[in-house]
């Protein structure tokens, strides 16, 4: 049986991106479930290869407005016991966290736009960002941050905020900037919000780093292939 890659949407505009286009190409199926239309989350653990958990605006707490989060809460906490490849971006980041016992907190400062992150010693040997070029060039958009659940490793700091990336487990990731955004991400999410005063500069920095975020994105999806083949 071939198995699945599960992608888990909390809004329509925030998919799996250049990470999605890399496993489209794999081995592996791609299969998408999105939550905002009422799609339900009963897969088969045994079918899944791994399971990447998307951003969205909510915050890991409102399960009141949002009862999917409920679910969802379980449904990770399931992956994690059971050692499935587990790889969440931004809220996915905030929702491993929260499964695994750990706190998310409003974040010392607003991240909306291009960012410089620094790995730590721990991330040195860690297959996740090895072979990644230092710093990181990241684009963030958060108002939320997770702390590091009691057993987890911090892979990943910044001065603005300190929390960046983190592992729990064996295979269980979480990444608070997003690696999987496209040009079209942004332009989509920045007219989605009419507010924001450096709309131009967030656009110019898609075009200007767009070689420096793909190679990000294709050594960074290469090596948490490698941990579902493990």
């Amino acid at each position: 049986m071939k198995k699945k890659i599960v992608v888990i949407k909390h809004v329509e505009n925030e998919g799996p991106g250049s990470i999605g286009d890399f496993f489209r190409n794999s081995a592996w199926e791609l299969h998408t479930i999105e939550l905002y239309n009422g799609d339900p989350l009963k897969i088969s653990l045994d079918e899944l290869a791994a399971v990447v958990v998307m951003g969205g605006p909510m915050n890991v707490y409102q399960e009141d407005k949002y009862p999917f989060l409920k679910e969802e809460n379980s449904f990770i906490k399931k992956i994690v016991e059971r050692e499935i490849p587990y790889l969440g971006i931004c809220l996915g980041s905030q929702l491993l966290a929260k499964a695994c016992g750990a706190a998310v907190i409003k974040a010392p400062v607003k991240e909306v736009g291009w960012f410089k992150v620094s790995l730590t010693m721990e991330a040195a040997h860690d297959p996740f960002f090895q072979g990644i070029e230092e710093p990181l060039e990241v684009f963030q958009w958060h108002e939320d941050t997770f702390t590091v659940p009691d057993g987890g490793v911090l892979l990943a700091t910044a001065e603005t905020c300190k929390n960046q990336a983190f592992r729990y487990g064996r295979n269980a990731y979480g990444l608070q900037f997003h690696v999987e955004v496209t040009t079209d991400m942004i332009w989509s999410w920045v007219k989605a919000d009419e507010s924001l005063p450096n709309a131009v500069e967030l656009l110019m920095g898609a075009y200007q780093k767009k070689e420096i975020l793909a190679r990000q994105t294709a050594k960074i999806s290469d090596n948490f292939s490698v941990l579902l083949k493990a």
